[in-house]
């Protein structure tokens, strides 16, 4: 998402719409008529991200101030026409007629929109862990390593490492070969790093291939293109197929945090 907001740096927000609807509405701090009211005017100066959510940069002649967009399980970003308006929750019309808007669209209404002083987005980041993208084997290990969490809910505590979520977090620790429900702690130094490594991997090569579209079909990439990695899954939503790997394992659903995971047996045994 932040790669393709690129092109809209330099552009000038016109205006933002809430466009009406009966549907569970996402959340605005302040509220919408504020964030409206302020953001009127201001210059889009850079386009960024933190964790999992997306840091619109505006610029006042007098004032910066950070759009904080979190997409969380079902929201996207686009510069091209959203999946339908139904679930359009805001629309920043822009100045520019190549890139005239950028529309947050979110099928669940889960996300959440923050208009964000440079304190507040400072105290944000502080909350967040190191960067998945970033992160090393012995940051993992210092913060985890006497948890008795199972480590794929570690994983997606953002507190510890900032950006995975519930489908990576499943496709990282099978290349890991960790099982998912393994108490942090009793994770070995090698694992640590095959972690570290893992993670790097399937992220960058997630990004590469634009994200994962799945059955649903509702994801895409800002310029409306679908995600190409679900071609790449391993284990997520696969449950009951052989393993593509080992050829002797078939893929396993359990409940971890009341979110549904996914693992072979075989590559991934329990300690």
């Amino acid at each position: 998402m932040r790669r393709h907001l690129l092109a809209t740096v330099g552009a000038r927000v016109v205006d933002i719409e809430r466009p009406r609807s009966s549907l569970r509405p996402i959340k605005f701090r302040p509220s919408f008529p504020s964030i409206r009211k302020t953001a009127m005017g201001a210059e889009i100066s850079a386009v960024e991200r933190m964790g999992k959510r997306v840091v619109i940069r505006l610029r006042h002649p007098d004032d910066e101030l950070a759009l904080v967009i979190e997409p969380r399980m079902t929201g996207l970003l686009t510069l091209a026409s959203p999946p339908d308006m139904a679930h359009t929750r805001m629309i920043i019309r822009l100045d520019r007629p190549e890139r005239a808007a950028i529309h947050f669209w979110d099928a669940r209404g889960l996300g959440v929109v923050a208009l964000c002083q440079p304190p507040e987005l400072e105290r944000l980041s502080k909350r967040l862990g190191p960067d998945a993208l970033s992160v090393t084997a012995a940051q993992l290990r210092a913060s985890l390593c006497t948890s008795s969490r199972p480590i794929k809910l570690a994983l997606m505590d953002q507190e510890v490492l900032a950006g995975v979520g519930n489908l990576y977090a499943a496709e990282i620790l099978f290349h890991a070969r960790i099982h998912p429900a393994t108490p942090c702690s009793r994770l070995s130094p090698r694992a640590w790093h095959r972690l570290m490594r893992s993670i790097h991997d399937v992220l960058l090569s997630a990004i590469e291939a634009q994200g994962s579209t799945l059955a649903d079909g509702t994801y895409r990439s800002p310029s409306g293109e679908a995600g190409r990695y679900q071609f790449s899954h391993y284990v997520y939503q696969k449950d009951g197929q052989s393993c593509l790997r080992c050829r002797r394992g078939v893929i396993a659903r359990m409940k971890l945090g009341g979110r549904s995971t996914f693992y072979c047996p075989v590559c991934q045994p329990s300690l």
